[in-house]
């Protein structure tokens, strides 16, 4: 249920590259993670009370706050740079 609820609110952010952030990041992290991961990512999507705020952390332009600051948060970082270049242009199928 908790993996469900969080991925309807990865994908329904409010801004654009919040939903295609956090909606491909959902897709293909959700599934894998402990409930101790699910918790903080819960965390750091819910916490902050600007979602603007949430963008400039993962795409490296704030520096996340130290009680943000985790494996998932390091996990979405990593996955905001596209090393590999995969396009994220739209939301994957539920």
């Amino acid at each position: 249920m908790k993996r469900k609820r969080l991925l309807y609110q990865s994908r329904k952010r409010g801004i654009l590259e919040n939903d295609l952030i956090l909606g491909t990041f959902a897709h293909k992290y959700l599934n894998q993670f402990s409930d101790k991961q699910l918790e903080m990512y819960d965390s750091i999507i819910n916490m902050p009370s600007n979602d603007w705020e949430l963008y400039y952390w993962s795409v490296g332009r704030k520096e996340v706050p130290k009680h943000m600051h985790n494996e998932v948060m390091d996990l979405l970082i990593e996955f905001t740079r596209n090393k590999d270049k995969e396009s994220r242009i739209r939301q994957p199928d539920i």
